[in-house]
């Protein structure tokens, strides 16, 4: 197992006999999320960041629908802001079919002011028994379409008993009393092929309400037990001081570490900021590559060929203090090899390696400059939004 004695509390956290499979985002997510709702018999919980009214939010809805119509019990929670576009008549579709649809709401609003945490996680739970974890949205952008190929990101299949885990977790966020059937025995099979059976997982939380900092500990103790090498794929890759620390002893100890970030950006400033801690990135060793094809969103890790993580945790202060985040972990050597073999192939295949070199060449002074100013702006905002939220910890 994967330095068990070192990882807090990872012994009584880490549930066996699950099945897993790691899923990529588009076709092959909405095919099995759909599937997964139509299949349910008895529960699903659906919670999610932002749930989009286009023709993918429409498709996961007629299914919803349908799963109530059979006397299925639906929970859906969005994020009262990244979903604030959903339309009155959307929402009373969902009601007036008997699904249970809330708003995650923050610590203060009005109709031009949002302050507070966010439901950033992105979490499906059907019967107590299958469970889907990752990055991805309910919206056409991570949905391959004919107009465009959906935005790369991950989520992890489960079904056994870390499913009861996820659906206390949904249960708990939804702020209600909904009954857990006493048994998750899998009586709706979804025969899911190149799973891995027997696997231990364990549920991780970011959420300063509940002074929980899992997943950033989870990375924070990968960098510190990491003996030989480490894969990180991140969007808005902005590690803080602490993690940058420890990025730093582990390069010093000679452990390869190769950082994934997206070349085509939804948020131009953020990449701009990236950029500007690439030649800190370099002074420490670290490999940088750039995924070319699309957008890239999804957020996972392994490390030495034995574990890794994957959910909907950013590498920033922004997933570390503010936003609900919610990873799993996976403690398996066949499990974690087969993930970073995937990983090397879209490095190799779907990225440009940025060098040293190739940077300061293709850098001018002027875009250096605003680099610079990009980096110190999103720090500054970054600081005044997770300020507060760090002195709860």
């Amino acid at each position: 197992m994967f330095q068990r004695a070192t990882l807090k509390g990872a012994s009584a956290a880490y549930s066996s006999h699950n099945t897993i499979k790691l899923v990529q985002g588009g076709g092959e997510y909405f095919d099995l999320l759909e599937r997964m709702i139509s299949s349910a018999r008895y529960s699903i919980h659906l919670q999610v960041y932002i749930y989009d009214e286009d023709d993918t939010g429409r498709r996961i809805a007629t299914a919803l629908l349908a799963a109530a119509s059979r006397g299925v019990k639906v929970y859906v929670l969005v994020d009262g802001y990244a979903s604030k576009n959903l339309s009155g008549e959307f929402i009373d579709m969902l009601l007036n079919a008997g699904i249970n649809f809330r708003r995650f709401e923050p610590i203060f609003k009005s109709k031009k002011f949002y302050f507070g945490r966010r439901l950033h996680h992105k979490v499906v739970v059907t019967d107590v028994f299958h469970g889907l974890v990752g990055g991805l949205n309910i919206s056409d952008r991570y949905n391959d379409t004919p107009a465009s190929v959906a935005w790369l990101d991950w989520a992890l299949y489960a079904e056994g008993t870390v499913a009861e885990s996820l659906a206390r977790v949904c249960i708990r966020r939804f702020k209600s009393r909904i009954p857990i059937r006493e048994t998750s025995i899998d009586d709706t099979p979804l025969r899911i092929s190149g799973v891995e059976k027997d696997s231990d997982v364990r549920v991780r939380i970011n959420d300063w309400v509940d002074r929980k900092r899992e997943i950033t500990r989870s990375y924070l103790e990968m960098l510190k037990v990491a003996t030989s090498h480490i894969v990180i794929m991140s969007p808005y890759f902005l590690p803080g001081e602490h993690m940058r620390r420890r990025i730093r002893q582990a390069a010093g100890r000679g452990v390869k570490i190769k950082v994934i970030q997206t070349g085509i950006s939804d948020i131009v400033m953020s990449k701009y900021a990236e950029r500007y801690l690439y030649r800190w990135l370099f002074r420490n060793k670290v490999e940088i590559f750039e995924y070319q094809k699309t957008v890239l969103h999804g957020k996972i890790a392994v490390c030495d060929s034995r574990w890794m993580t994957v959910g909907s945790y950013n590498v920033n202060n922004l997933s570390a203090y503010a936003s609900i985040e919610l990873n799993l972990n996976v403690d398996s050597v066949t499990f974690a090899r087969k993930t970073e073999k995937r990983l090397e192939e879209i490095m190799q295949h779907e990225c440009i390696q940025i060098t040293e070199e190739a940077y300061n060449r293709g850098t001018h002074v002027v875009e250096h400059v605003l680099q610079k100013m990009a980096y110190y702006s999103l720090r500054m905002i970054l600081f005044i939004f997770t300020f507060y939220f760090k002195q709860k910890e």
